[in-house]
């Protein structure tokens, strides 16, 4: 996934939600897969909570904690999938979409 000299950025944070890289010219070294292995894990779970926010949305009976509740789900999943993005087409964020005002 990554090229020499090219870092790759992982699925997780470190302390301080700081972003943590992984050197290798392994690709199918244990950090590589574990990388892999969490990706895919996240990509799922998101793909499982559009579909359990579809329902919600739907219901009308839906309470405002259960929406807050998706909601934060939602993001954490988003967050995720933004960092499995980012990694997987190398880019470097211009801005941390966590302080913008949208």
């Amino acid at each position: 996934m990554t090229t020499s000299n090219e870092l790759r950025l992982l699925p997780w944070s470190g302390p301080g939600d700081k972003p943590c890289y992984l050197s290798t010219d392994d690709p199918d070294g244990y950090m590589s897969r574990l990388a892999d292995d969490i990706e895919a894990i996240q990509l799922d779970t998101a793909s499982a909570l559009l579909e359990e926010a579809s329902a919600t949305l739907d219901d009308q009976g839906t309470s405002p904690g259960e929406m807050r509740c998706l909601a934060n789900e939602l993001t954490g999943a988003l967050r995720d999938v933004y960092r499995v993005a980012t990694s997987r087409g190398h880019l470097r964020p211009t801005s941390d979409p966590r302080g913008s005002a949208y």
